[in-house]
């Protein structure tokens, strides 16, 4: 099967990351196009996956827009629709990561009359989306899309609540190499003597700086924290958030934590930053469509305390694999920080326990074992099916069976 992957953005998130995964067994027989450029190209180029960008400018329209908004970027759509129904036709199936992938994609295959998958990374509600850009969402996926791909099972209640066909969406998780999130101690120690952080309880937030990401809840949760306890932000502000993080920077100084608070930006050595932590926070205000953090500190045999909300309830079981807390009550969140570093030998537990949990269900071969065997089930109209089942034939013998499998 040949495949044409859409996504918008040209930055690293959880859904590229996750696109990156999906598109490495189809390198040889895919395309994957960006609406704009950026580090993602980058990493697709590194992984030797074929990339191409359509345009030099971001469409301009929003999660919160409207539909004068969208109206007012019909200019711009447009010609992204053309481009992508050209490519499609050397194509089995176009694959829509992304919302605005969504609206191109969908357009492209009612004109080229390739199926369509969409690949739903976000939670479908009014907290997330305007109603205008929701109600768009979930027709397009109705009436053009053979399978919608739900990264959680809170997404895809989201999605049916909203309207969605709940016979054409399945549960996908995020997938994961877990030889990926392995790190020697030296390494880790030389993070912490770079921070100047070596007798520090270390608290870790890993995500892009943004309001709903919360990370003014583990801010404020500091001040009730023991004073060996230190928080690290990795991630920049993206999308117009710059002012919130200027927010936060005057939040630190209003609350007196310039000694307890770091913001690194952007990382690349995010596994190596993840073990030098004592524990993981995951704060989102909102519910969190999956929650890939929350793996990636599971894998990283690190605690997590997260936001008992949208995915983060699916991937954590409270007091065995980690640790979840209301959204937004800094004082719980400290609560469970203090109870982490006084029990530090439990907490150890729980991380192991996690580790092996999660390298088991959210393998990354386990997972596209899952994706092939559903893209295989949708009707494909040209003559390139079964060299597709010819190439898929020597990996399938080495990936393990998908213990999840609930959507599929």
């Amino acid at each position: 099967m040949k495949i044409l992957f859409l996504d918008q953005s040209g930055q690293l998130g959880g859904a590229e990351l996750c696109l990156t995964e999906i598109a490495k067994p189809y390198r040889d027989r895919c395309l994957v196009c960006l609406f704009t450029d950026g580090p993602f190209r980058q990493a697709l180029e590194q992984e030797h996956i074929p990339v191409q960008i359509l345009a030099t400018q971001p469409l301009q329209v929003r999660k919160d827009s409207g539909w004068v908004q969208g109206i007012s970027s019909l200019r711009q759509l447009l010609p992204l629709v053309a481009r992508v129904v050209q490519l499609s036709r050397e194509f089995d199936l176009i694959y829509a990561n992304t919302q605005k992938a969504l609206v191109v994609g969908a357009l492209a295959s009612l004109i080229s009359r390739r199926p369509l998958v969409y690949h739903l990374h976000d939670i479908l509600s009014l907290e997330h989306f305007s109603p205008t850009n929701r109600q768009l969402a979930v027709t397009l996926a109705n009436r053009c899309a053979s399978r919608v791909f739900a990264t959680s099972e809170a997404a895809q209640a989201a999605f049916i609540q909203a309207g969605g066909c709940p016979e054409r969406v399945e549960v996908v998780y995020n997938g994961f190499d877990p030889t990926l999130y392995q790190c020697d101690r030296a390494q880790t120690e030389r993070i912490k003597q770079e921070l100047g952080l070596q007798s520090k309880f270390l608290v870790g937030h890993f995500s892009r700086l943004s309001p709903w990401k919360g990370q003014h809840v583990l801010l404020k949760a500091l001040q009730y924290c023991a004073e060996d306890v230190t928080a690290i932000f990795v991630g920049d502000a993206l999308y117009g958030e710059q002012a919130y993080a200027q927010e936060l920077h005057s939040q630190v100084a209003e609350l007196g934590l310039q000694e307890r608070a770091r913001f690194l930006g952007f990382r690349y050595d995010v596994v190596p930053l993840m073990y030098a932590c004592d524990a993981i926070a995951h704060t989102s205000i909102a519910p969190e469509p999956f929650g890939r953090v929350i793996a990636e500190a599971m894998l990283c045999e690190r605690p997590v305390i997260a936001a008992q909300a949208g995915g983060a309830v699916e991937l954590i079981e409270p007091g065995v694999t980690g640790l979840l807390v209301p959204p937004e009550d800094s004082e719980t969140l400290a609560s469970a920080i203090n109870f982490c570093r006084k029990q530090q030998e439990w907490v150890r537990a729980i991380a192991q326990k996690a580790k092996i949990q999660a390298s088991q269900r959210f393998h990354q071969n386990a997972i596209n074992r899952q994706i092939a065997h559903l893209l295989d089930q949708i009707p494909i109209h040209t003559q390139s099916k079964p060299k597709a089942r010819e190439h898929l034939k020597e990996p399938q013998s080495l990936i393990p069976p998908n213990p999840l499998n609930k959507g599929g």
